[in-house]
């Protein structure tokens, strides 16, 4: 008896551990994906442009791609270098200068009927109290948002859709950043109110591993645990 009991929770989490590790049919977006130049190379923005305030001398980069995550989002092509971008705008006095890398994605990754525009860098000189929004609204006008605020266009690309869901996986260079929950992919890219929490730096692992996980060392645990009361 006490075997088949172990025996069932053994089996109950390898069950749990499939279900965690087997293959989901995750949503894609089209969407503007944000990152951080750090070091000179991308990672994934932990933070949205509206609550972000990187000081000067930063890089910020706005990818227009497709994916379901951070795992699936393209990074931005050009490289995360200030002092390239930067080298024509002499520092000022209460002032600080950003970055700024605008990629307009793949024509794989545009919507129908839409060419994206050539992938450019700016520097926007902002006050030092500047968002990395603001910071893109300076030299990236117009930009478009939806009724929720959600960033939708950068200097008017694309002309119409905001984060619209895509059938299927598109073509194009791909990021490596860390996984993030699906439905978090665009909402990542809030102008005015982007909270972020379900993004993360490279390599950080998904909440739905995570959660899967943490059911199996329950489950494992229980096991042990049952198997030590009985033996006493």
């Amino acid at each position: 008896m006490r075997r088949t009991r172990i025996a069932g929770a053994v089996l109950l989490a390898g069950t749990v551990t499939g279900l965690a590790a087997g293959p989901a049919q995750a949503q894609e977006y089209r969407y503007w994906s944000f990152w951080d130049g750090k070091g000179g190379s991308w990672a994934y923005a932990t933070e949205g442009p509206a609550t972000q305030r990187p000081a000067d001398g930063a890089v910020g980069g706005f990818r227009f791609t497709v994916g379901a995550d951070s795992a699936g989002a393209g990074k931005p092509r050009p490289a995360a270098d200030f002092a390239a971008i930067c080298r024509d705008t002499p520092a000022k006095d209460g002032r600080k200068r950003i970055g700024i890398v605008l990629d307009f994605g793949t024509a794989a990754d545009a919507p129908g009927g839409e060419r994206p525009p050539k992938a450019r860098t700016e520097c926007a000189q902002v006050p030092e109290d500047a968002s990395a929004g603001e910071a893109l609204a300076a030299v990236a006008r117009p930009l478009r948002y939806d009724a929720n605020a959600l960033l939708c266009a950068i200097a008017g690309y694309p002309k119409a859709g905001c984060a619209e869901a895509v059938n299927g996986s598109k073509d194009g260079a791909k990021g490596s950043g860390s996984s993030a929950a699906p439905s978090a992919g665009a909402a990542e890219d809030r102008a005015d109110r982007n909270d972020g929490g379900d993004g993360s730096g490279d390599g950080g692992p998904s909440a739905g591993l995570l959660g899967g996980a943490a059911a199996v060392v329950a489950l494992g645990a229980a096991a042990v645990w049952q198997a030590r009361r009985r033996r006493g």
